[in-house]
């Protein structure tokens, strides 16, 4: 029994003491030495693994995604562009923002404040130039010495400055400027008010300009308002004025005929703002010339003459003939001026030749079409450079 009980003593001694040898001899792991020192129940411990999986888990879906998003455009485009001529790929072209906002300043001029007040009785058109704002800087130290030009297109003679003011873009001007227009030709002018920065040595730049079309202003009341500078235009179209006139060649006789029958909005010739018209119609064959000429009609811009010419030209020299037409502006004192000419012929481009040509399908019908006036320069250097233009005649 004795020998039993230490048997079984000793076979037992390993579990009564199994806590004591446990505690001194296990080395825990990393994590469970992690976890040990987080004084959280359980369930936290999960809830909080399960929402790291599911934030890891969706910022894979995003990478994933945006990779995908960046390759299917290319393809498309790629696609898109082969399939397009060269010519018009670049309309295809979506500009960025950041090009947008570039491009909108490297375009902006600057703005201009006015005034418009017309007065019914004096016919007399007031323009306040008021000030100006955010000019675009002309001068290497990034300012300006801003000025105004203001006039009407319908008297291109008359023009108003405002004075100059040094190093600003935000010049304040505060001058009134009056023009005579009559209530009926309101309608058909423009005013114009072009700011320029002065230079002393060299040509002074166009910053911008406002057109304003009369025709679309309420001068019922007084106008103040801003306008945003634009663009100047390249080269200011002048207004000569219109005539018409009526074309007919009778081939059996061989008398063509110039019915001069009137003209309209003619340029300002005089201090008064109206002129003294009359037009000078000359053939010209073979170096030679002849000329006839209308009456003068006093103080009008839209003078009416119905004054018929004869010329005889031989049916074989038709071809060769000019036919030129001018308007001019008589004086008492000083010379004649010119306002503007035309030529007809086998030589005229345009209107001009579209004219002629009709004349010659139509014989002995009398054809008559409204025409613009050219500079007289523009015209005498095209009759000495235009080469002659074979029409098919009718002789009938």
């Amino acid at each position: 029994m004795v020998v039993a009980a230490r048997k079984g003593g000793v076979t037992g001694s390993p579990l009564t003491s199994s806590p004591m040898s446990i505690t001194s001899t296990a080395q825990p792991g990393f994590l469970g030495g992690w976890l040990s020192r987080i004084h959280l129940p359980k369930w936290a411990l999960i809830a909080v693994a399960v929402a790291g999986a599911i934030l890891f888990l969706l910022f894979l879906i995003c990478i994933i995604k945006c990779c995908c998003c960046k390759k299917k455009p290319k393809k498309k485009e790629r696609v898109g562009l082969l399939a397009v001529s060269s010519s018009t790929t670049a309309n295809l072209v979506q500009p960025e923002m950041e090009d947008l906002e570039q491009g909108m300043e490297q375009t902006w001029r600057g703005k201009l404040q006015y005034s418009l007040e017309y007065n019914f009785c004096a016919q007399e058109l007031k323009v306040g130039v008021k000030q100006a704002a955010e000019l675009k800087a002309m001068d290497n130290g990034g300012t300006s010495d801003p000025y105004v030009i203001v006039y009407l297109t319908s008297d291109m003679k008359r023009r108003y400055e405002t004075k100059v003011y040094r190093r600003t873009l935000n010049p304040v001007f505060n001058e009134t400027f009056t023009f005579q227009v009559p209530q009926a030709e309101v309608p058909e002018s423009m005013l114009v008010m072009q700011v320029y920065d002065f230079n002393r040595f060299a040509k002074h730049e166009i910053i911008g300009e406002v057109r304003l079309p009369l025709a679309k202003v309420n001068l019922q009341h007084i106008i103040e308002q801003w306008s945003d500078l634009a663009a100047a235009s390249k080269v200011e179209e002048q207004q000569l004025g219109e005539i018409c006139f009526s074309l007919r060649y009778v081939p059996s006789t061989g008398k063509l005929t110039v019915l001069i029958l009137e003209a309209k909005k003619l340029k300002r010739m005089d201090s008064h703002g109206l002129s003294d018209p009359f037009v000078k119609v000359h053939l010209i064959l073979n170096r030679k010339k002849w000329k006839k000429t209308t009456s003068v009609k006093k103080n009008t811009l839209s003078p009416y003459f119905n004054e018929v010419f004869v010329f005889e030209v031989p049916f074989s020299q038709i071809q060769n003939v000019d036919v030129v037409i001018s308007v001019w502006d008589h004086d008492k004192v000083t010379k004649n001026e010119p306002i503007g000419k035309l030529f007809l012929g086998c030589r005229a481009t345009g209107n001009q030749l579209r004219h002629w040509s009709d004349m010659l399908s139509n014989p002995r019908r009398p054809l008559a079409q409204w025409h613009s006036l050219q500079p007289s320069e523009v015209v005498d250097k095209a009759l000495g450079l235009k080469a002659h233009i074979k029409l098919p005649l009718t002789s009938r």
